[in-house]
């Protein structure tokens, strides 16, 4: 039976070459993204389809949410959307773009077609991790106690929000364990993407810019191969449920180290008051 997929932030770089390979694999995908032409364009390469919506908005998260429930079932939804950038930056609703964008997106979507998600089932729930989480505890244990704490330096705020969403990631999974859904986090490691060649110095902690030349040989990897991961998480069906799976497609505990029961309360805490504003 075709699988029916959506990839998110997919019409270039790292989620590309993720619906392009589960293209190749037999998997009827929808690529999710802001730009129509760029979208339309990766569509018509890999055979698919393109839904246009900008992730950092949450309402419109929401509405595409609904529009693809409707379209159920679905076997398959690879979280990939997130950024970091050098310079803060808030949505247009007024949210601090790296939580946005790196974990409340895609908890708002993934809660929004868990319905259709179970019809579809056995189905698969993939996160997009990053190794990101680690430049975060350079600066200490993150409390959670604000959006944005200390200085702004946008690898480790981007790590903050995906070792919030990888908090949520592991919730997730106990929480459909049983269910018929199973849920993943993927970490694809470096890789050269638009959001990596638009990276300056400034976008890491001071403790970590000695390593900028080592950082900037690692994002010369090709998307292709970083991709790898993320579409053994989706596909392989020897994996159980609540795994993360590292760059080199085996299973790692590299990056949940930190998930504390401490550290995962405060995250929902912070989740559920954001979410409300």
């Amino acid at each position: 039976m075709t699988q029916r997929a959506i990839v998110t932030a997919a019409t270039g770089g790292l989620g590309f070459e993720v619906a392009r390979q589960l293209a190749r694999l037999d998997h009827d995908v929808v690529i999710v993204g802001r730009d129509p032409e760029r979208g339309a364009a990766a569509a018509r390469t890999i055979g698919g389809r393109f839904v246009q919506a900008d992730l950092s908005v949450l309402a419109e998260v929401r509405a595409l949410g609904e529009r693809l429930a409707a379209e159920g079932p679905w076997q398959l939804l690879v979280n990939n959307v997130g950024g970091m950038w050098s310079e803060r930056w808030e949505t247009a609703e007024g949210i601090e773009a790296s939580f946005a964008v790196n974990h409340l997106s895609p908890l708002v979507l993934t809660e929004a077609l868990l319905d259709s998600l179970r019809a579809g089932r056995p189905s698969r729930i993939v996160d997009v991790t990053s190794s990101s989480i680690q430049a975060a505890l350079t600066l200490g244990t993150p409390s959670y106690a604000e959006v944005e704490p200390g200085g702004y330096y946008g690898m480790a705020v981007s790590g903050r929000a995906k070792l919030a969403h990888l908090a949520y990631n592991r919730e997730l999974a106990e929480r459909l364990r049983g269910s018929g859904i199973a849920v993943f986090a993927a970490d694809p490691g470096a890789a050269a993407t638009p959001n990596a060649a638009a990276m300056t110095p400034e976008i890491l902690p001071p403790a970590l810019r000695p390593m900028w030349e080592q950082i900037l040989e690692g994002v010369q990897r090709p998307a292709s191969e970083a991709a790898r991961s993320i579409v053994f998480a989706a596909t392989d069906p020897s994996l159980d449920t609540g795994l993360v799976i590292g760059p080199d497609c085996t299973p790692s505990e590299d990056l949940t180290g930190a998930l504390t029961d401490e550290l995962v309360a405060a995250a929902r805490d912070l989740t559920e008051r954001v979410l409300k504003q």
